[in-house]
Protein backbone atom coordinates (compact mmCIF):
# COMPACT_ATOMS: atom_id res chain seq x y z
CA UNK A 1 0.00 0.00 0.00
CA UNK A 2 0.92 3.34 -0.77
CA UNK A 3 1.13 5.82 2.69
CA UNK A 4 1.06 9.29 1.71
CA UNK A 5 4.32 11.15 3.07
CA UNK A 6 5.62 8.34 3.76
CA UNK A 7 7.62 7.65 0.47
CA UNK A 8 10.25 10.83 0.92
CA UNK A 9 10.90 9.50 4.93
CA UNK A 10 11.35 5.78 3.76
CA UNK A 11 14.26 6.81 0.91
CA UNK A 12 17.67 5.18 2.34
CA UNK A 13 16.27 3.04 5.08
CA UNK A 14 16.15 -0.38 4.44
CA UNK A 15 13.29 -2.71 3.68
CA UNK A 16 13.09 -4.08 7.48
CA UNK A 17 12.95 0.02 8.81
CA UNK A 18 10.76 0.93 5.83
CA UNK A 19 7.93 -1.82 7.39
CA UNK A 20 8.85 -0.98 10.81
CA UNK A 21 7.83 2.65 9.89
CA UNK A 22 4.70 1.77 8.31
CA UNK A 23 3.30 0.39 11.45
CA UNK A 24 3.73 3.95 13.01
CA UNK A 25 1.98 6.94 12.12
CA UNK A 26 4.07 9.93 12.73
CA UNK A 27 1.80 12.85 11.33
CA UNK A 28 -2.04 13.32 11.03
CA UNK A 29 -1.84 12.59 7.23
CA UNK A 30 -0.28 9.44 8.15
CA UNK A 31 -2.59 8.32 11.06
CA UNK A 32 -5.20 8.92 8.78
CA UNK A 33 -4.15 6.65 6.06
CA UNK A 34 -3.85 3.31 8.28
CA UNK A 35 -6.28 0.65 7.42
CA UNK A 36 -9.29 1.17 9.06
CA UNK A 37 -11.24 -1.27 11.49
CA UNK A 38 -13.36 -3.60 9.99
CA UNK A 39 -17.10 -3.19 10.43
CA UNK A 40 -19.08 -6.37 11.53
CA UNK A 41 -22.32 -6.52 12.60
CA UNK A 42 -23.89 -9.60 14.38
CA UNK A 43 -28.23 -9.43 14.58
CA UNK A 44 -29.03 -11.35 17.41
CA UNK A 45 -31.87 -13.33 18.78
CA UNK A 46 -32.66 -16.23 21.13
CA UNK A 47 -35.75 -18.13 22.84
CA UNK A 48 -37.79 -18.30 19.83
CA UNK A 49 -39.26 -21.25 20.87
CA UNK A 50 -40.91 -22.15 17.23
CA UNK A 51 -43.03 -19.03 16.91
CA UNK A 52 -43.54 -18.69 13.36
CA UNK A 53 -47.12 -16.83 14.10
CA UNK A 54 -47.04 -13.49 16.55
CA UNK A 55 -47.33 -14.49 19.73
CA UNK A 56 -50.94 -13.57 21.75
CA UNK A 57 -51.50 -11.67 25.37
CA UNK A 58 -48.64 -10.58 26.49
CA UNK A 59 -46.14 -12.70 25.48
CA UNK A 60 -46.71 -10.85 22.00
CA UNK A 61 -46.20 -7.22 23.46
CA UNK A 62 -42.69 -5.68 24.83
CA UNK A 63 -41.50 -2.68 25.40
CA UNK A 64 -45.30 -1.43 24.44
CA UNK A 65 -45.55 -2.32 21.27
CA UNK A 66 -47.02 -5.67 19.76
CA UNK A 67 -43.82 -7.88 18.51
CA UNK A 68 -42.92 -10.97 17.04
CA UNK A 69 -44.06 -13.47 14.39
CA UNK A 70 -41.06 -14.75 11.83
CA UNK A 71 -42.79 -12.71 8.54
CA UNK A 72 -41.81 -9.85 10.21
CA UNK A 73 -39.08 -10.96 12.34
CA UNK A 74 -37.56 -12.04 8.49
CA UNK A 75 -38.74 -8.70 7.05
CA UNK A 76 -36.76 -6.70 10.14
CA UNK A 77 -33.20 -8.80 9.87
CA UNK A 78 -33.39 -7.49 6.04
CA UNK A 79 -33.43 -4.33 6.90
CA UNK A 80 -31.22 -4.55 9.19
CA UNK A 81 -28.81 -6.22 7.31
CA UNK A 82 -29.53 -3.69 4.54
CA UNK A 83 -28.27 -0.76 6.52
CA UNK A 84 -25.36 -2.67 7.67
CA UNK A 85 -22.71 -3.67 4.96
CA UNK A 86 -24.19 -6.86 4.04
CA UNK A 87 -21.44 -9.02 3.78
CA UNK A 88 -20.13 -7.99 6.97
CA UNK A 89 -23.57 -9.07 8.72
CA UNK A 90 -24.01 -12.56 10.83
CA UNK A 91 -26.99 -13.65 12.40
CA UNK A 92 -26.79 -15.84 15.80
CA UNK A 93 -28.42 -17.03 18.27
CA UNK A 94 -28.51 -18.27 21.70
CA UNK A 95 -30.61 -21.27 21.95
CA UNK A 96 -34.38 -22.63 22.18
CA UNK A 97 -35.31 -21.80 19.34
CA UNK A 98 -37.07 -24.95 19.14
CA UNK A 99 -39.02 -27.02 22.06
CA UNK A 100 -41.97 -25.64 23.93
CA UNK A 101 -43.22 -24.38 20.44
CA UNK A 102 -46.84 -24.04 19.33
CA UNK A 103 -48.69 -26.93 17.58
CA UNK A 104 -48.07 -25.54 14.68
CA UNK A 105 -44.33 -26.12 14.70
CA UNK A 106 -44.25 -28.93 17.55
CA UNK A 107 -46.76 -31.14 15.43
CA UNK A 108 -44.03 -31.48 12.69
CA UNK A 109 -41.24 -31.74 15.57
CA UNK A 110 -40.36 -27.97 14.81
CA UNK A 111 -39.17 -28.80 11.21
CA UNK A 112 -41.22 -25.64 10.06
CA UNK A 113 -39.31 -23.24 12.38
CA UNK A 114 -35.65 -24.72 11.49
CA UNK A 115 -37.04 -24.19 7.77
CA UNK A 116 -38.37 -20.32 8.77
CA UNK A 117 -34.98 -18.98 10.49
CA UNK A 118 -32.59 -20.64 8.03
CA UNK A 119 -34.80 -18.71 5.50
CA UNK A 120 -34.45 -15.81 7.48
CA UNK A 121 -30.74 -15.86 7.14
CA UNK A 122 -29.67 -17.30 10.33
CA UNK A 123 -26.22 -18.48 10.30
CA UNK A 124 -25.07 -19.76 13.86
CA UNK A 125 -27.11 -20.60 16.94
CA UNK A 126 -25.85 -21.97 20.63
CA UNK A 127 -27.84 -25.30 21.39
CA UNK A 128 -30.46 -24.48 24.31
CA UNK A 129 -31.76 -27.10 27.19
CA UNK A 130 -34.85 -27.19 24.81
CA UNK A 131 -32.83 -28.40 21.93
CA UNK A 132 -32.43 -31.33 24.03
CA UNK A 133 -36.05 -32.31 24.96
CA UNK A 134 -36.11 -35.04 21.97
CA UNK A 135 -32.68 -36.51 22.49
CA UNK A 136 -29.51 -36.10 20.94
CA UNK A 137 -30.12 -37.95 17.91
CA UNK A 138 -33.19 -35.85 17.64
CA UNK A 139 -31.02 -32.89 17.38
CA UNK A 140 -28.55 -34.35 14.96
CA UNK A 141 -31.48 -35.19 12.93
CA UNK A 142 -32.71 -31.24 12.90
CA UNK A 143 -29.33 -30.32 12.23
CA UNK A 144 -28.70 -32.57 9.32
CA UNK A 145 -32.15 -33.76 7.90
CA UNK A 146 -34.21 -36.49 6.98
CA UNK A 147 -37.33 -37.31 7.96
CA UNK A 148 -38.54 -38.26 11.45
CA UNK A 149 -37.54 -42.10 12.29
CA UNK A 150 -41.32 -42.43 13.75
CA UNK A 151 -43.53 -39.87 12.48
CA UNK A 152 -41.59 -39.75 8.90
CA UNK A 153 -41.94 -36.55 6.36
CA UNK A 154 -44.27 -34.33 8.45
CA UNK A 155 -45.42 -32.65 5.03
CA UNK A 156 -44.70 -34.83 3.04
CA UNK A 157 -41.23 -33.67 1.34
CA UNK A 158 -38.15 -34.98 3.18
CA UNK A 159 -36.72 -32.39 5.96
CA UNK A 160 -33.74 -30.78 4.83
CA UNK A 161 -32.40 -29.64 8.26
CA UNK A 162 -30.94 -26.72 9.13
CA UNK A 163 -29.17 -23.96 6.77
CA UNK A 164 -27.11 -23.02 10.03
CA UNK A 165 -24.72 -24.49 12.31
CA UNK A 166 -25.25 -25.40 16.05
CA UNK A 167 -22.72 -25.13 18.08
CA UNK A 168 -22.40 -27.12 21.38
CA UNK A 169 -19.18 -26.83 22.91
CA UNK A 170 -19.98 -27.78 26.38
CA UNK A 171 -22.33 -31.42 25.67
CA UNK A 172 -19.88 -34.16 25.67
CA UNK A 173 -21.47 -38.13 24.66
CA UNK A 174 -20.22 -39.84 28.03
CA UNK A 175 -18.83 -42.24 26.45
CA UNK A 176 -16.05 -40.85 23.80
CA UNK A 177 -16.37 -37.19 26.23
CA UNK A 178 -15.82 -36.00 22.24
CA UNK A 179 -18.75 -32.95 22.06
CA UNK A 180 -22.04 -33.78 20.54
CA UNK A 181 -21.76 -31.58 17.51
CA UNK A 182 -19.17 -28.59 16.48
CA UNK A 183 -18.50 -26.61 19.38
CA UNK A 184 -17.17 -23.54 17.77
CA UNK A 185 -17.14 -22.20 14.10
CA UNK A 186 -15.12 -19.22 12.50
CA UNK A 187 -16.22 -16.91 10.31
CA UNK A 188 -14.24 -14.76 7.66
CA UNK A 189 -15.30 -11.29 7.37
CA UNK A 190 -12.66 -8.86 5.22
CA UNK A 191 -10.04 -11.15 5.83
CA UNK A 192 -10.49 -10.90 9.56
CA UNK A 193 -11.47 -13.90 12.12
CA UNK A 194 -14.76 -14.04 14.22
CA UNK A 195 -14.79 -17.37 16.48
CA UNK A 196 -18.10 -17.85 17.92
CA UNK A 197 -18.45 -20.70 20.85
CA UNK A 198 -22.07 -22.02 20.96
CA UNK A 199 -23.29 -23.74 24.46
CA UNK A 200 -26.07 -24.09 26.70
CA UNK A 201 -26.04 -24.22 30.37
CA UNK A 202 -24.17 -26.86 32.94
CA UNK A 203 -27.33 -27.32 34.41
CA UNK A 204 -29.46 -28.84 31.23
CA UNK A 205 -30.02 -32.12 33.00
CA UNK A 206 -32.07 -30.74 35.77
CA UNK A 207 -34.29 -29.41 33.59
CA UNK A 208 -34.49 -31.66 30.73
CA UNK A 209 -36.21 -35.22 30.92
CA UNK A 210 -33.50 -38.06 31.75
CA UNK A 211 -34.21 -39.60 28.03
CA UNK A 212 -33.48 -36.10 26.27
CA UNK A 213 -29.82 -36.44 28.17
CA UNK A 214 -29.15 -39.97 27.96
CA UNK A 215 -25.48 -40.39 27.31
CA UNK A 216 -24.53 -36.52 27.86
CA UNK A 217 -22.47 -34.76 30.00
CA UNK A 218 -22.71 -30.97 30.44
CA UNK A 219 -19.69 -28.84 31.54
CA UNK A 220 -19.18 -25.62 33.51
CA UNK A 221 -19.70 -22.91 30.89
CA UNK A 222 -17.11 -20.72 31.79
CA UNK A 223 -14.51 -23.28 32.01
CA UNK A 224 -15.59 -24.32 28.58
CA UNK A 225 -15.54 -21.51 26.98
CA UNK A 226 -12.20 -20.56 28.15
CA UNK A 227 -10.77 -23.99 26.56
CA UNK A 228 -12.05 -22.99 23.44
CA UNK A 229 -11.03 -19.65 23.55
CA UNK A 230 -7.39 -20.49 23.87
CA UNK A 231 -8.03 -22.95 21.06
CA UNK A 232 -9.26 -19.94 18.77
CA UNK A 233 -6.53 -17.78 19.71
CA UNK A 234 -4.03 -21.19 18.73
CA UNK A 235 -5.93 -20.30 15.57
CA UNK A 236 -5.42 -17.17 14.89
CA UNK A 237 -8.48 -16.04 16.36
CA UNK A 238 -8.91 -13.09 18.40
CA UNK A 239 -12.12 -11.67 18.01
CA UNK A 240 -14.36 -14.31 20.00
CA UNK A 241 -18.13 -14.20 20.62
CA UNK A 242 -19.77 -16.41 23.01
CA UNK A 243 -23.55 -17.80 22.52
CA UNK A 244 -24.53 -18.74 25.57
CA UNK A 245 -28.12 -20.12 26.64
CA UNK A 246 -28.01 -19.24 29.83
CA UNK A 247 -28.71 -15.57 31.35
CA UNK A 248 -29.57 -13.21 34.15
CA UNK A 249 -32.44 -10.75 34.90
CA UNK A 250 -32.34 -7.03 35.65
CA UNK A 251 -34.29 -5.17 38.07
CA UNK A 252 -37.83 -4.36 36.79
CA UNK A 253 -37.16 -0.46 36.44
CA UNK A 254 -34.72 -1.41 33.58
CA UNK A 255 -35.84 -1.02 29.66
CA UNK A 256 -34.75 -3.20 26.87
CA UNK A 257 -31.62 -1.31 26.22
CA UNK A 258 -30.71 -1.46 29.97
CA UNK A 259 -28.86 -3.08 32.60
CA UNK A 260 -30.06 -2.23 36.06
CA UNK A 261 -29.28 -4.17 39.37
CA UNK A 262 -28.48 -7.27 36.91
CA UNK A 263 -28.60 -10.74 38.93
CA UNK A 264 -28.37 -14.44 37.99
CA UNK A 265 -25.99 -16.68 36.71
CA UNK A 266 -24.89 -14.54 33.63
CA UNK A 267 -22.98 -12.59 36.50
CA UNK A 268 -20.79 -15.16 37.62
CA UNK A 269 -19.87 -16.60 34.10
CA UNK A 270 -18.55 -13.22 32.34
CA UNK A 271 -16.84 -12.51 35.45
CA UNK A 272 -15.30 -15.75 35.28
CA UNK A 273 -14.32 -15.78 31.28
CA UNK A 274 -11.07 -15.69 29.76
CA UNK A 275 -10.65 -11.48 28.93
CA UNK A 276 -9.90 -12.90 24.98
CA UNK A 277 -13.96 -13.37 24.94
CA UNK A 278 -15.39 -9.91 24.23
CA UNK A 279 -19.37 -10.50 23.25
CA UNK A 280 -21.78 -12.53 25.18
CA UNK A 281 -24.98 -13.43 23.24
CA UNK A 282 -27.40 -14.79 26.24
CA UNK A 283 -30.80 -16.25 26.48
CA UNK A 284 -32.74 -18.93 28.68
CA UNK A 285 -34.35 -15.77 30.91
CA UNK A 286 -36.47 -14.50 28.71
CA UNK A 287 -34.98 -11.01 29.54
CA UNK A 288 -34.19 -8.31 27.81
CA UNK A 289 -30.59 -6.49 28.78
CA UNK A 290 -27.82 -4.56 26.84
CA UNK A 291 -25.10 -4.92 30.48
CA UNK A 292 -20.97 -4.71 30.33
CA UNK A 293 -19.97 -6.80 32.48
CA UNK A 294 -16.56 -7.11 33.21
CA UNK A 295 -15.39 -5.81 30.43
CA UNK A 296 -17.52 -7.73 27.96
CA UNK A 297 -20.88 -7.07 25.93
CA UNK A 298 -23.69 -9.26 27.65
CA UNK A 299 -26.95 -9.17 25.59
CA UNK A 300 -30.44 -10.74 25.38
CA UNK A 301 -33.53 -10.12 23.46
CA UNK A 302 -36.13 -11.61 25.30
CA UNK A 303 -38.13 -14.09 23.92
CA UNK A 304 -40.41 -15.60 21.21
CA UNK A 305 -38.60 -13.12 18.31
CA UNK A 306 -40.28 -10.29 19.71
CA UNK A 307 -36.60 -8.59 19.56
CA UNK A 308 -33.63 -8.70 17.65
CA UNK A 309 -29.98 -7.37 19.11
CA UNK A 310 -28.18 -5.34 16.70
CA UNK A 311 -24.43 -5.41 17.67
CA UNK A 312 -21.89 -3.26 16.06
CA UNK A 313 -18.22 -4.93 16.45
CA UNK A 314 -15.01 -2.63 14.73
CA UNK A 315 -11.91 -5.09 14.56
CA UNK A 316 -8.82 -4.44 14.42
CA UNK A 317 -7.23 -5.16 10.79
CA UNK A 318 -3.81 -5.69 11.78
CA UNK A 319 -4.60 -7.50 15.38
CA UNK A 320 -7.67 -8.72 14.51
CA UNK A 321 -8.80 -8.11 17.92
CA UNK A 322 -12.34 -6.21 18.68
CA UNK A 323 -11.83 -2.66 19.48
CA UNK A 324 -14.92 -1.44 20.29
CA UNK A 325 -18.44 -3.38 20.38
CA UNK A 326 -22.14 -1.70 21.16
CA UNK A 327 -25.40 -3.07 20.72
CA UNK A 328 -29.35 -2.20 20.84
CA UNK A 329 -32.63 -3.99 21.19
CA UNK A 330 -34.39 -3.18 18.34
CA UNK A 331 -38.44 -4.04 18.42
CA UNK A 332 -39.53 -6.62 16.11
CA UNK A 333 -42.89 -4.18 15.20
CA UNK A 334 -45.65 -5.41 13.42
CA UNK A 335 -45.55 -2.43 11.23
CA UNK A 336 -43.41 -3.24 8.38
CA UNK A 337 -44.50 -5.83 5.45
CA UNK A 338 -44.81 -9.53 6.48
CA UNK A 339 -42.00 -11.80 4.51
CA UNK A 340 -44.49 -13.25 1.88
CA UNK A 341 -41.62 -16.17 1.65
CA UNK A 342 -42.73 -16.61 5.56
CA UNK A 343 -46.20 -16.03 4.84
CA UNK A 344 -46.19 -18.71 2.23
CA UNK A 345 -44.39 -21.47 4.90
CA UNK A 346 -46.84 -20.80 7.60
CA UNK A 347 -49.98 -21.09 4.92
CA UNK A 348 -48.27 -24.27 4.13
CA UNK A 349 -48.11 -25.99 7.07
CA UNK A 350 -50.97 -24.59 8.18
CA UNK A 351 -53.05 -26.65 5.28
CA UNK A 352 -51.28 -30.00 6.29
CA UNK A 353 -52.17 -29.53 10.31
CA UNK A 354 -56.08 -29.12 8.91
CA UNK A 355 -58.59 -28.68 11.19
CA UNK A 356 -57.01 -30.19 14.32
CA UNK A 357 -55.97 -27.16 15.67
CA UNK A 358 -59.03 -25.51 15.40
CA UNK A 359 -60.91 -28.18 17.29
CA UNK A 360 -63.02 -27.33 20.45
CA UNK A 361 -62.43 -28.93 23.27
CA UNK A 362 -63.67 -26.90 26.38
CA UNK A 363 -64.71 -23.91 27.57
CA UNK A 364 -63.60 -21.65 30.41
CA UNK A 365 -65.85 -18.90 32.16
CA UNK A 366 -62.88 -16.02 33.29
CA UNK A 367 -58.94 -16.38 31.76
CA UNK A 368 -57.42 -18.30 33.49
CA UNK A 369 -53.31 -17.94 34.53
CA UNK A 370 -50.38 -19.60 35.03
CA UNK A 371 -49.23 -16.42 37.12
CA UNK A 372 -48.20 -17.54 40.82
CA UNK A 373 -49.15 -16.13 43.93
CA UNK A 374 -46.72 -13.85 46.16
CA UNK A 375 -45.31 -16.33 48.93
CA UNK A 376 -42.12 -15.03 51.32
CA UNK A 377 -42.34 -12.10 49.13
CA UNK A 378 -41.72 -13.74 45.68
CA UNK A 379 -43.75 -15.58 42.91
CA UNK A 380 -43.73 -19.39 44.63
CA UNK A 381 -47.41 -19.77 45.61
CA UNK A 382 -50.49 -21.71 43.63
CA UNK A 383 -51.27 -21.25 40.20
CA UNK A 384 -54.88 -20.93 39.16
CA UNK A 385 -53.84 -22.96 35.63
CA UNK A 386 -51.10 -25.17 37.53
CA UNK A 387 -54.15 -26.28 39.89
CA UNK A 388 -56.39 -26.36 36.78
CA UNK A 389 -53.68 -29.08 35.45
CA UNK A 390 -53.32 -31.05 38.88
CA UNK A 391 -56.60 -31.46 38.56
CA UNK A 392 -56.73 -32.82 35.50
CA UNK A 393 -53.61 -35.15 36.11
CA UNK A 394 -55.32 -36.14 39.04
CA UNK A 395 -59.07 -36.79 37.25
CA UNK A 396 -56.58 -38.70 34.77
CA UNK A 397 -55.04 -41.16 37.34
CA UNK A 398 -57.71 -42.04 40.52
CA UNK A 399 -59.78 -44.22 39.37
CA UNK A 400 -57.40 -45.64 36.73
CA UNK A 401 -54.25 -46.01 39.30
CA UNK A 402 -55.82 -45.29 42.50
CA UNK A 403 -54.14 -41.88 42.68
CA UNK A 404 -54.75 -39.52 45.68
CA UNK A 405 -53.04 -36.93 44.71
CA UNK A 406 -51.42 -34.48 41.65
CA UNK A 407 -48.55 -32.23 41.42
CA UNK A 408 -47.40 -30.29 38.52
CA UNK A 409 -43.98 -28.65 38.13
CA UNK A 410 -44.27 -24.60 36.92
CA UNK A 411 -42.01 -25.19 34.17
CA UNK A 412 -44.44 -26.89 32.25
CA UNK A 413 -47.55 -24.31 32.32
CA UNK A 414 -46.38 -22.34 28.75
CA UNK A 415 -49.70 -20.02 28.19
CA UNK A 416 -52.49 -19.14 29.79
CA UNK A 417 -56.04 -19.87 28.50
CA UNK A 418 -58.67 -16.92 27.88
CA UNK A 419 -62.22 -17.03 28.73
CA UNK A 420 -64.55 -18.75 26.42
CA UNK A 421 -64.18 -21.50 24.05
CA UNK A 422 -60.87 -23.63 24.14
CA UNK A 423 -59.33 -24.89 21.16
CA UNK A 424 -56.94 -28.03 20.96
CA UNK A 425 -54.32 -25.29 20.08
CA UNK A 426 -54.38 -23.34 23.11
CA UNK A 427 -54.68 -26.59 25.23
CA UNK A 428 -50.97 -27.67 23.52
CA UNK A 429 -49.56 -24.04 23.81
CA UNK A 430 -50.40 -24.68 27.63
CA UNK A 431 -48.79 -27.93 27.65
CA UNK A 432 -46.38 -28.68 24.75
CA UNK A 433 -43.87 -30.95 26.26
CA UNK A 434 -46.15 -34.07 25.82
CA UNK A 435 -44.59 -35.57 29.18
CA UNK A 436 -46.44 -38.79 30.10
CA UNK A 437 -48.03 -38.66 33.54
CA UNK A 438 -46.21 -41.51 36.09
CA UNK A 439 -48.32 -42.88 39.27
CA UNK A 440 -46.17 -43.81 41.99
CA UNK A 441 -45.23 -44.91 45.60
CA UNK A 442 -44.43 -42.62 48.23
CA UNK A 443 -44.72 -43.09 52.14
CA UNK A 444 -45.98 -39.85 53.81
CA UNK A 445 -42.41 -38.94 55.28
CA UNK A 446 -41.01 -38.47 50.94
CA UNK A 447 -44.22 -36.43 50.60
CA UNK A 448 -43.18 -33.99 53.33
CA UNK A 449 -39.29 -33.99 52.04
CA UNK A 450 -40.95 -33.60 48.43
CA UNK A 451 -42.32 -30.41 49.76
CA UNK A 452 -39.43 -29.49 51.55
CA UNK A 453 -36.91 -30.08 48.26
CA UNK A 454 -39.55 -26.80 46.76
CA UNK A 455 -37.41 -24.11 49.36
CA UNK A 456 -34.22 -25.58 47.79
CA UNK A 457 -34.94 -25.83 44.43
CA UNK A 458 -36.86 -22.25 44.39
CA UNK A 459 -39.95 -23.93 42.95
CA UNK A 460 -43.17 -24.88 43.80
CA UNK A 461 -45.27 -27.98 42.83
CA UNK A 462 -49.21 -26.94 42.20
CA UNK A 463 -51.24 -29.78 43.61
CA UNK A 464 -54.02 -30.92 42.70
CA UNK A 465 -57.39 -30.14 44.97
CA UNK A 466 -56.92 -33.07 47.47
CA UNK A 467 -53.78 -31.14 48.64
CA UNK A 468 -53.38 -29.25 51.59
CA UNK A 469 -50.40 -27.93 53.71
CA UNK A 470 -49.19 -25.22 55.99
CA UNK A 471 -46.18 -23.47 55.21
CA UNK A 472 -43.64 -21.94 57.75
CA UNK A 473 -41.92 -18.63 57.18
CA UNK A 474 -39.78 -18.77 60.04
CA UNK A 475 -39.02 -22.62 59.38
CA UNK A 476 -35.59 -23.52 57.98
CA UNK A 477 -34.52 -24.42 54.58
CA UNK A 478 -32.86 -28.02 53.86
CA UNK A 479 -30.08 -28.32 51.57
CA UNK A 480 -29.13 -29.93 48.57
CA UNK A 481 -27.63 -32.80 49.97
CA UNK A 482 -30.33 -33.42 53.02
CA UNK A 483 -33.41 -31.50 51.28
CA UNK A 484 -35.51 -33.25 54.00
CA UNK A 485 -33.80 -31.73 56.89
CA UNK A 486 -36.09 -28.28 56.08
CA UNK A 487 -38.82 -27.69 58.24
CA UNK A 488 -40.90 -25.23 56.18
CA UNK A 489 -43.97 -27.60 56.14
CA UNK A 490 -45.33 -27.46 59.25
CA UNK A 491 -45.43 -31.22 60.50
CA UNK A 492 -48.91 -32.50 60.66
CA UNK A 493 -50.13 -29.88 58.36
CA UNK A 494 -50.23 -31.97 55.31
CA UNK A 495 -53.59 -33.77 54.22
CA UNK A 496 -54.55 -35.70 51.87
CA UNK A 497 -58.86 -35.18 50.97
CA UNK A 498 -58.91 -33.78 54.30
CA UNK A 499 -56.86 -36.26 56.65
CA UNK A 500 -53.60 -36.00 57.74
CA UNK A 501 -51.16 -37.44 56.16
CA UNK A 502 -49.59 -40.64 57.90
CA UNK A 503 -45.38 -40.30 57.65
CA UNK A 504 -45.02 -44.41 57.67
CA UNK A 505 -48.16 -44.94 55.49
CA UNK A 506 -47.51 -45.13 51.41
CA UNK A 507 -49.98 -43.20 49.20
CA UNK A 508 -49.94 -43.41 45.18
CA UNK A 509 -49.39 -40.07 44.09
CA UNK A 510 -48.94 -38.76 39.92
CA UNK A 511 -46.75 -36.42 38.60
CA UNK A 512 -45.12 -36.14 34.57
CA UNK A 513 -42.30 -38.19 33.73
CA UNK A 514 -40.02 -35.29 33.86
CA UNK A 515 -40.58 -34.61 37.63
CA UNK A 516 -40.79 -38.57 38.32
CA UNK A 517 -37.07 -38.57 36.86
CA UNK A 518 -35.79 -35.69 39.37
CA UNK A 519 -36.58 -32.98 36.87
CA UNK A 520 -36.07 -29.75 38.29
CA UNK A 521 -34.48 -30.53 41.27
CA UNK A 522 -36.78 -32.50 42.93
CA UNK A 523 -34.74 -35.75 43.55
CA UNK A 524 -36.44 -36.94 46.26
CA UNK A 525 -39.22 -37.83 43.80
CA UNK A 526 -37.08 -40.87 42.64
CA UNK A 527 -37.16 -42.74 45.41
CA UNK A 528 -40.97 -43.47 44.40
CA UNK A 529 -41.78 -47.21 44.23
CA UNK A 530 -44.15 -49.37 41.83
CA UNK A 531 -44.28 -46.74 38.77
CA UNK A 532 -47.02 -47.03 36.37
CA UNK A 533 -47.02 -44.93 33.04
CA UNK A 534 -49.90 -43.54 31.53
CA UNK A 535 -51.66 -40.88 29.29
CA UNK A 536 -49.90 -37.84 27.81
CA UNK A 537 -50.38 -34.68 29.82
CA UNK A 538 -51.85 -33.21 26.97
CA UNK A 539 -54.58 -35.60 27.01
CA UNK A 540 -55.75 -35.56 30.45
CA UNK A 541 -55.80 -31.88 30.06
CA UNK A 542 -58.05 -31.98 26.91
CA UNK A 543 -60.05 -34.85 28.32
CA UNK A 544 -60.58 -32.62 31.58
CA UNK A 545 -61.80 -29.33 29.82
CA UNK A 546 -63.95 -31.28 27.96
CA UNK A 547 -65.79 -33.43 30.81
CA UNK A 548 -65.73 -30.57 33.05
CA UNK A 549 -66.73 -27.22 30.80
CA UNK A 550 -67.55 -24.77 31.62
CA UNK A 551 -64.53 -24.57 33.74
CA UNK A 552 -63.65 -21.82 36.01
CA UNK A 553 -60.07 -21.05 37.89
CA UNK A 554 -59.28 -22.92 41.23
CA UNK A 555 -59.46 -21.36 44.16
CA UNK A 556 -55.63 -20.73 45.76
CA UNK A 557 -56.83 -22.09 49.08
CA UNK A 558 -54.36 -25.71 48.99
CA UNK A 559 -50.95 -23.61 50.89
CA UNK A 560 -51.05 -21.57 53.52
CA UNK A 561 -48.89 -19.93 55.74
CA UNK A 562 -48.50 -19.75 59.64
CA UNK A 563 -50.28 -16.22 59.68
CA UNK A 564 -53.51 -17.72 58.08
CA UNK A 565 -53.56 -20.70 59.94
CA UNK A 566 -52.41 -19.97 63.28
CA UNK A 567 -50.86 -22.47 65.57
CA UNK A 568 -53.43 -24.47 67.76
Amino acid sequence: MSIPGMRRAAVGLTALAVAALGAVATTPEQADARPKPVDVTLLALNDFHGNLEPPSGSSGTIAGQTAGGVEYLATHLAELRAAAKKKNTITVAAGDLIGASPLLSAAFHDEPTIEALSMAGLDYASVGNHEFDEGAAELLRIQNGGCHPVDGCGDGTPFRGAGFTYLSANAFKTATGKPLMAPYAIHKVQGVKVGFIGMTLEGTPEIVSQQGVAGLTFTDEADTANRYARELRRKGVEAIVVLLHEGGTQAATGGINDCVGMTGPIVDIANRMDPSIDVVVSGHTHQAYNCDINGKLVTSASSFGRLVTNIDLKIDRHSGDIVSAAAENVVVSRDVAKDPKQTALINRYKTVLGPVAGRQVGETTQAITRSQETLFGTAMGESPLGNLIADAQLAATDDEQNAVAAFMNPGGVRADLDAGPVTYEEAFTVQPFANNLVTLDLTGAQLYCVLEQQFVTGRTLYPSSTVGYVVDPAGTTGTVADPCAGTRVVRGSLTLGGTAVDTAATYRVTVNNFLAGGGDGFSALTGGTNLVTGQIDLDAFVDYLTAESPVSAPTLDRIRTTAEVPAA
